[in-house]
């Protein structure tokens, strides 16, 4: 039988009694039917899997006692940082998930030129609570224990500012000569990998890439939705200089 992972927001430890999130204590209970006594797996993007027992059930919450602690071993050799566009109604979800399921080590949403999706502080900060939590789900399902950070919407100009000193860049452009199999990608610094709006990128985009050190790419002679770029390109990398495969 699986065991439920669930995501908490907490320093944990054997012999720590918890109560866990509204929403993870009403899936255990009412979905689940799970009972006093029954176990969950817990984690706080620390690195670790903690056992935990259901203790009690009531109104509030439910409550469960740490009582084990295993380290997880499932964490790519290669730090890649996922630049996306942001990108129109649940798409952006979608790619968010399946980064971190592929084991991205960052994400930052930017605003570019072309972005059919523009928003505020106020707009940001929601979408950043509600992207975490897509990010969280998909830790929880993919065994992860180390959550991927996720940076604030921002515009493209000033995103490029924050990225890692000492980072490879690289940009998905169809016109490329180099393919992204031939990048020469090293394990030991961040890969910065950006991928454009469903309009593509803007020369002037462009400009502030390659001003910033991105060197472009391109994947296959085919040209891919950005939902579908990112995904490709990341499993490209991993299975060439990470773990898949």
């Amino acid at each position: 039988m699986r065991v439920t992972r669930i995501h908490v927001d907490c320093v944990l430890a054997i012999g720590l009694t918890v109560p866990l999130p509204e929403a993870a204590s009403t899936h255990l209970v009412r979905v689940l039917r799970l009972q006093a006594g029954d176990a969950c797996v817990l984690f706080n993007g620390d690195g670790c899997d903690y056992g935990a027992r259901i203790t009690s059930i009531d109104r509030r919450a439910v409550r469960v006692e740490v009582y084990s602690r295993q380290p997880l071993d499932n964490e790519s050799p290669l730090r890649i940082m996922l630049l996306q566009a942001l990108a129109r109604g649940d798409k952006m979800d979608w790619i968010l998930q399946k980064a971190t399921e592929l084991g991205v080590n960052a994400i930052m949403p930017v605003m570019s030129e072309r972005s059919e999706v523009k928003l505020d502080a106020e707009r940001s900060g929601k979408r950043a609570l509600h992207w975490h939590s897509v990010i969280v789900s998909a830790c929880e399902q993919s065994g992860r224990a180390a959550v991927p950070s996720l940076a604030m919407a921002s515009p493209l100009e000033q995103a490029l500012k924050l990225l890692p000193e000492g980072s490879q860049r690289l940009v998905l452009a169809p016109s490329a000569v180099r393919g992204l199999g031939d990048a020469a990608v090293s394990r030991n610094r961040v890969q910065v990998l950006a991928i454009g709006p469903e309009g593509g990128w803007s020369a002037r985009d462009i400009m502030l890439l390659a001003s910033a050190g991105f060197v472009e790419v391109r994947l296959g002679p085919r040209i891919m939705r950005t939902e579908t770029a990112g995904i490709a390109a990341i499993a490209t990398l991993q299975s060439r200089f990470g773990d898949l495969g």
